[in-house]
């Protein structure tokens, strides 16, 4: 079925959150590493450069799927991270990293209609020192390039640490004036690692001068949509007002502790029986919608087709804009040759569906590692070489003696 190509928002990124929902694209980096062209671990996009066409057809499928917003996959590419650990990414260059990602996305976007957005998240220096000045050092050698390419919004995301999220905010208003921009957090609806209430952590964003904030990656779309509605209970209380944002995991995790899903067991390789639904993505999307939230999108594990039901959900508020091949909630299966598939062509049999794993005996929550550490802990502190048997030794006795006292 074709998409109805009338109806998808004009205007400035700001002028579209005023007019109604604006769609952002899903994961790359765990959707690239699944088709071979990122490496698990440094999780650094140096495909763009070295596979820019497997990061032109993902920004593609996502354009297509319906988003409004397609993000120049530049994650994690901050110069430190680029050579941390032994990592060699680092060989093409900050500038030439984010240069080629801003160059594919604008070349996939920018004829659809679309906008492209500048991305940052947390780097290894904040983890390691806690310097002000020197973190947002590794921040400016990035928005150079988002500079010269004139990207149409920022987005800060990512981090678990309000305080280096208010960095990363500073820096951009200093060194981008005028460039509208978005910050998320990597927190749970509880607190961000260092025991920041949720609430307290979005009106901190807010007045840093973020114009949009909210809630990215580490939990599902349920429970990231209500660490946003604490955001913006605290807000309006302190009588400041701005735009909300949601790009959760494409993974159900109701049993992650305040690490999300990095200390799940399954992370990063066996999270498969996690993946949402595309009705799950349907209900989440309204939910996200009524709770006041503009900036819809998602992170890892959000594939196109899932940002597909975010779009076909809220079409009738995108002034019936519809993506490529939209499902109907199984409308196409009147067309099956088998009559109890084409039974399955309503609405009301996907949304009751209770889905199983297909594993006899399989176990429905996991326990978290939960080891509790974080920036400021000698386990954490990063470095260029790579990692030693030393610190891998280290590991392993903090997580036995962990064990052994709880």
């Amino acid at each position: 079925m074709a998409g109805n190509p009338e109806g998808r928002a004009t205007g400035t990124f700001l002028e579209r959150l005023e007019k109604g929902p604006v769609i952002g694209d899903g994961g790359f980096v765990f959707a690239l590493e699944k088709r071979g062209y990122v490496e698990a671990g440094p999780w650094t996009p140096e495909a763009v450069i070295e596979h820019p066409e497997a990061v032109r057809q993902l920004h593609r499928e996502f354009i297509r799927a319906g988003s409004d917003i397609n993000q120049a996959f530049t994650f994690y590419a901050s110069e430190d991270k680029l050579n941390n650990r032994g990592h060699g990414a680092g060989k093409h260059g900050v500038y030439g990293i984010n240069k080629a990602a801003c160059e594919v996305v604008k070349e996939v976007t920018k004829p659809a209609g679309g906008l492209v957005a500048g991305g940052i998240c947390q780097t290894p220096t904040y983890l390691t020192s806690s310097d002000k000045n020197a973190v947002k050092e590794e921040v400016k050698k990035q928005l150079q390039v988002f500079k010269d390419q004139e990207v149409d919004l920022m987005i800060c995301e990512y981090y678990e640490h309000v305080e280096e999220a208010e960095w990363h905010i500073e820096a951009i208003k200093e060194f981008m004036p005028g460039t509208p921009v978005c910050a998320s957090l990597a927190i749970s609806e509880d607190c961000d690692v260092h025991g920041i209430p949720t609430g307290e952590c979005g009106v901190r964003l807010v007045r840093a001068g973020a114009d949009v904030v909210g809630v990215n990656c580490h939990f599902d779309p349920f429970r990231c949509i209500a660490a946003v509605k604490k955001m913006i209970t605290a807000v309006n209380e302190a009588g400041l007002s701005c735009h909300y944002m949601v790009q959760p995991l494409g993974f159900w995790t109701p049993d992650a502790g305040v690490q999300g899903f990095i200390d799940l067991p399954e992370f990063p390789f066996a999270l498969e029986s996690r993946i949402m639904t595309r009705f799950d993505m349907a209900r989440y999307a309204r939910e996200a919608w009524d709770a006041g939230i503009r900036f819809i999108g998602g992170c890892c594990g959000f594939e196109p087709y899932h940002i597909r039901a975010v779009s076909e959900e809220l079409s009738a508020e995108r002034g019936g804009y519809l993506p490529a091949n939209c499902s109907r909630w199984g409308e196409c299966l009147q067309k099956h040759t088998k009559p109890w598939v084409r039974n399955r062509a309503r609405r009301e049999y996907w949304e009751t569906l209770n889905p199983s794993t297909g594993r006899p005996y399989s176990a429905s929550l996991s326990k978290p590692d939960s080891w509790g550490i974080t920036a400021g802990h000698d386990l954490v502190k990063q470095h260029t070489e790579k990692t030693t048997e030393e610190e891998l030794k280290a590991g392993a006795d903090f997580l036995s003696q962990r064990k052994a006292c709880c």
